[in-house]
């Protein structure tokens, strides 16, 4: 397996595995142009599990200079519960920590066992607005 920075070839293969994990909230959020946006964000750190071609995972997060934020790792279903998640946690953990980053927090929309078994402990609930138009009415 290889994990390597997100390209734009990969934007179809992490639409299908957002999708197949109901993680595709929104389009403008997940989707092929957020991606790019994403792509060219200094503060983000896109990663891209591969294996023999083809894309089987991803984790996206960011560090603002203070603070590591993982917002997501999705895995190909086929290819969950074989370390595929955790090497993608290990490897942008690493990237946030070359960049200064102390500690990290993630969103978990959901399971929270996966992130238990690498010492990550529930603190505290992260809100949405969406669209964000709706904040003092944009």
């Amino acid at each position: 397996m290889v994990i390597r920075d997100f390209e734009p070839r990969d934007v179809e293969a992490i639409v299908a595995i957002l999708k197949a994990n109901q993680q595709y909230g929104h389009e403008e959020i997940d989707g092929p142009e957020a991606m790019l946006r994403v792509h060219q964000c200094q503060a983000a750190e896109f990663l891209v599990a591969e294996e023999d071609g083809h894309v089987v995972g991803m984790a996206r997060g960011v560090y603002d200079g203070s603070r590591a934020l993982l917002h997501i790792i999705s895995i190909d279903p086929k290819r969950q519960r074989q370390g595929t998640g955790k090497v993608l946690l290990c490897e942008i953990a690493k990237r946030f920590k070359a960049r200064g980053a102390t500690d990290m927090a993630v969103t978990v929309p959901g399971e929270v066992g996966f992130w238990q078994r690498y010492g990550f402990r529930v603190t505290t609930r992260i809100m949405l607005i969406h669209p964000i138009e709706k904040v003092c009415d944009l």
